[in-house]
């Protein structure tokens, strides 16, 4: 039989949701480079429709600057899963388009975690609690 989970593993996770939801979001029309961290983090990214805030996409990485502002604002359709799926799913019918519709709707949010671990056991546990619209469609 697998063990229970430590009360003090999952209160880390809970910790990290909530700081992670609780923070005031950057609007992408808003963004610059020095407004994100450079360091190691978990993000979160909502689209504002229809005045309801709901959950595009969850990721980490070791620079969330380089990964939220170079490639998901920025960056082509190789750099940017969440362009790629705005295209696939037929959500925005080309490159142009999900450029814009992240610049025009999308919000994000981050809490920095440098642990490789944490930072993956984290954005599990919120993809888990928040089934962000994309995202969680394949593996890498």
């Amino acid at each position: 039989m697998v063990e229970n989970p430590k009360t003090e593993w999952l209160e880390f996770l809970k910790k990290g949701y909530q700081c992670l939801v609780s923070m005031k979001p950057l609007a992408f029309t808003a963004m610059t480079p020095s407004k994100i961290p450079k360091e190691a983090g978990v993000y979160l990214i909502t689209a504002l429709l229809n005045g309801k805030e709901i959950p595009y996409y969850i990721g980490r990485s070791k620079n969330l600057r380089q990964r939220i502002y170079n490639n998901h604002l920025m960056g082509p359709i190789s750099n940017a899963r969440l362009k790629k799926y705005l295209i696939n799913s037929g959500e925005c019918p080309d490159l142009a388009s999900a450029k814009k519709f992240i610049r025009s709707f999308c919000l994000v949010r981050w809490i920095q975690e440098n642990d490789i671990r944490n930072r993956g056991v984290i954005e599990g546990y919120v993809t888990g609690l928040l089934s962000p619209k994309y995202g969680i469609y394949e593996e890498h």
